[in-house]
């Protein structure tokens, strides 16, 4: 399993790996089906989030899908509902019977608490909690700005943050954030890394892929790992599946990288009303 692991990752904090498979928007019998489909192809690390509400179904795929537990990385997220103290770990533990396992290895804060309603600190001891009694290998973070980063490192210590998980693509490279969390040692996780499709129709991104035999959506996969990140496409066609998992092993130069980089604009794609915060 291809892995990345943040400059001061300590044994506390597994390794995120580096490419794995989104449950984002699939339901019921598609999402059996993606995560079936992509478990048997070799993909070993598997996203969902408590208010995709899908846990149930990923842990039926994963059941059904023979693959020991032991070879996996799950990763969920706790929603806002449950980020206060005396929710999270009873949340945590409901999510853990939908996905029919005793542990998850990564839990992270799916966005900060709306108005700061309930304070990081008060989160993240929770998830330090849910660690110490073993739901959690490992907790981090999800759509948290710099000031949130400050505060989250503040409350836990960047060495315990596993990652930030952001929108990141190159339409909207966070760059601001990144570098902060990477000065700290933070990793970070890219999602959207496809722009919803978007980035599949550019001209740069496919002129790169044609320079290297590769398709567009490898091509921008390969880009964000290069850069250190973990990504975590969705698909729910075994063609794509498959041509994802060949993204890891491709190389661009330095001046691919360098165009690509100069695709930013700002675009972003996912800001809800009521829980972004303040974006860098």
């Amino acid at each position: 399993m291809t892995t990345i692991t943040s400059p001061s990752a300590t044994t506390a904090v597994p390794a995120v790996p580096a490419f794995g498979l989104g449950t984002f928007r699939l339901k019921d019998q598609v999402v059996i089906d993606s995560v079936k489909t992509a478990l048997a192809l070799g993909y070993r690390h598997i996203d969902t989030a408590q208010i995709y509400g899908n846990e149930a179904e990923v842990g039926q795929a994963i059941a059904e899908s023979g693959v020991p537990r032991d070879e996996l990385f799950i990763t969920t997220k706790v929603w806002t509902d449950h980020l206060a103290a005396d929710r999270l770990i009873p949340s945590l533990k409901e999510s853990l019977a939908q996905l029919r396992t005793d542990r998850v290895d990564l839990a992270l804060i799916h966005w900060p608490a709306p108005g700061g309603a309930v304070p990081v600190a008060e989160s993240l001891g929770a998830l330090a909690d849910a660690q110490a009694q073993g739901l959690t290998r490992a907790f981090g973070v999800s759509n948290f700005n710099t000031a949130l980063l400050r505060e989250a490192i503040a409350a836990v210590g960047a060495d315990r943050i596993a990652t930030n998980q952001i929108e990141l693509h190159p339409y909207l490279q966070n760059r601001a954030v990144v570098d902060f969390a990477r000065s700290q040692g933070i990793h970070t996780t890219s999602y959207m890394t496809l722009a919803y499709g978007q980035v599949l129709q550019d001209p740069v991104i496919q002129a790169i892929a044609a320079e290297l035999a590769a398709t567009p959506a490898q091509v921008a996969l390969a880009w964000a790992m290069q850069l250190g990140h973990a990504v975590i496409p969705s698909s729910t066609q075994r063609a794509h599946l498959q041509g994802n998992l060949k993204a890891p092993q491709l190389r661009l130069t330095d001046g691919q990288m360098q165009r690509i980089a100069a695709l930013e604009r700002g675009g972003r794609l996912v800001d809800p009303q009521g829980l972004a915060p303040a974006w860098d």
